[in-house]
């Protein structure tokens, strides 16, 4: 609480920033925090409670009057009050529309327009708050103007300036510091006509992918994306904060998907909800377990008479799972950033079986060595090398093939691939191991 309040006292109110007390309020514990989440300015509320992780947002929403938290989704800009709704109504669906009605009907009719949007769609991540001026107004009168929405605070990073028709089509996008070149005297028809430099900007559908608005930031190098309709009409704008945003949530995602979790059950507080997803999870990784102890069932003759077979068996299947690993995560990281197109599957699949194969014979003949050494069986150390060579060998085939496979069949390539791969390599290594055990040294 003192840490709070000492920061709150010695900073001038234009100076508090969001994140600063985000950061001390995840030092506190649940009494603590719902103490402290009182002394937090309005204004900083909405930033707040959508900065801190989704754990802590019932209890701000719980502490505040309906009329504290329409002020404070006001404060926000547009994509950042969608985001602060839709948590809410999660929350509680009741106090969600009564926050709803409470707010003025500019803001209103943005939610609205913003969440008409599917989650993959541009338009569900954009920003209605656009600056804008006409090819024939003077650019030192849009300048004194962009200079009072500024003090005022009615807009926020603000990069681009976007030239429009009256009937609010694009037409160009200049960049600030572009903008600093120009006759002021001027208009902007006039400046762009006398310049050699193309404002054509570089736009994106309200309706087109996400995920390709993300590439053409990276191509492009881009800090803001103007958003348009079908017929050119101007209705927002994506900024590069937001795509980091979008970047990290599709990564968190991913990871999540591999380790077969659902990123929305895992940020829950519910252990019985986390519990149950990953309990149906582990309970199709038992059955593979099972397909690959009933694989070393069928050797058990072979594994009575050689008892070092048993202490060496897991080794197999351990590289195997891990090289396998490795490719899986690399070629599914490459799918999700485009970095594979459709005809480029057998230079992935050559590269990384290569890779498996030079690492397998690397360690075929460590093992083998060692194998030789530690158990002074005649050919032990021949039988491990084979079957580490062909399990690795195996693991950077599927690990590629699997993913490649699933994004032909239009399947998400994080979902399942994991299960899959390791039933393979577990079931490989074991057979190929104990296989060739039972050829050679019975």
């Amino acid at each position: 609480m003192h840490l709070l309040k000492n920061y709150l006292n010695s900073h001038d109110e234009q100076e508090i920033h969001f994140s600063e007390i985000v950061s001390i309020l995840k030092q506190y514990d649940e009494e603590k925090f719902s103490e402290a989440i009182k002394l937090i300015p309005k204004n900083l509320l909405g930033d707040i409670a959508l900065e801190l992780p989704d754990r802590y947002f019932d209890d701000m929403v719980e502490s505040f009057a309906i009329h504290d938290l329409a002020t404070a989704v006001g404060e926000l800009e547009s994509d950042d009050q969608v985001s602060f709704m839709q948590e809410l109504h999660e929350h509680d669906e009741e106090k969600a529309s009564l926050v709803f009605d409470k707010l003025d009907h500019q803001d209103q009719k943005e939610i609205t327009l913003i969440q008409s949007y599917d989650e993959d769609e541009a338009g569900a991540y954009m920003q209605t708050e656009v600056f804008t001026a006409f090819e024939n107004e003077i650019v030192y009168d849009v300048i004194a103007r962009f200079s009072k929405l500024k003090k005022s605070n009615e807009l926020e990073n603000v990069h681009n300036l976007f030239i429009t028709t009256k009937h609010n089509k694009l037409i160009h996008s200049i960049d600030l510091d572009d903008l600093l070149t120009f006759n002021f005297k001027e208009t902007f028809h006039e400046n762009i006509e006398n310049s050699e430099l193309k404002y054509e900007p570089i736009v994106a559908l309200d309706r087109d992918d996400i995920r390709d608005v993300v590439n053409s930031f990276q191509e492009y190098d881009l800090f803001v994306m103007p958003i348009i309709t079908i017929d050119g009409t101007l209705i927002g704008r994506i900024t590069s904060d937001d795509i980091v945003d979008i970047i990290n949530e599709h990564a968190t995602e991913q990871m999540y998907r591999l380790a077969g979790l659902n990123d929305d059950t895992e940020e829950d507080e519910e252990i019985l909800k986390s519990g149950k997803k990953r309990a149906s999870w582990l309970g199709l990784n038992l059955m593979t377990a099972i397909g690959a102890s009933l694989i070393i069932s069928l050797f058990s003759e072979t594994l009575d008479s050689i008892v070092a077979l048993a202490i060496l068996m897991p080794i197999v299947a351990s590289m195997g799972g891990n090289a396998g690993t490795q490719t899986l995560t690399v070629v599914v990281r490459q799918l999700a950033l485009g970095d594979i197109s459709s005809d480029d599957a057998s230079r992935i699949i050559k590269k990384e079986v290569s890779i498996s194969l030079l690492n397998g014979l690397l360690f075929a003949i460590i093992i083998g060595v060692i194998a030789s050494l530690w158990f002074n069986i005649e050919n032990l150390g021949l039988v491990i090398a084979l079957s580490m060579l062909i399990n690795l060998f195996m693991a950077g085939f599927f690990g590629a093939t699997i993913p490649l496979f699933l994004k032909k069949m239009d399947i998400d390539p994080a979902i399942g691939s994991t299960v899959i791969l390791t039933t393979v390599t577990d079931m490989v290594g074991f057979f190929s191991f104990l296989g060739l055990a039972t050829l050679i040294l019975i």
